[in-house]
């Protein structure tokens, strides 16, 4: 598995226990589907854009990525929807808290990386 997806899933986890624990049940249950649609996206867009590799695919590899882009997009549309309709009750700031944390920690990653 891909190190970044790991940090996403670790901290996706941490965020909605820590939450659970500061403000209870719903928020923390809340704030763990915000950061799992967060890592399902990110799952979808890893998957299609590390299918291909090498100079021979290079067509291959652009159009994975664009359809991997677009599929998380859609995703992330989705589940959002799927959360708002089916999940209640539901703490709508811990579901955004959960998804920006998780999120944020692609970009985390990159930086410490350098």
């Amino acid at each position: 598995m891909f190190p970044v997806l790991l940090a996403q899933l670790a901290a996706c986890m941490a965020t909605a226990l820590i939450i659970w624990l500061a403000f209870g049940l719903v928020a923390g249950y809340s704030a763990l589907l915000g950061g799992m649609i967060a890592w399902l996206a990110n799952g979808y867009f890893t998957y299609k854009a590390f299918k291909y590799s090498g100079a021979r695919s290079a067509a291959a590899i652009v159009q994975s990525l664009w359809a991997g882009q677009f599929g998380k997009m859609v995703l992330t549309a989705v589940f959002f929807a799927l959360v708002f309709l089916a999940v209640k009750p539901l703490a709508v700031v811990a579901v955004f808290v959960g998804y920006i944390v998780v999120q944020m920690t692609s970009f985390i990653a990159l930086i410490l990386k350098k």
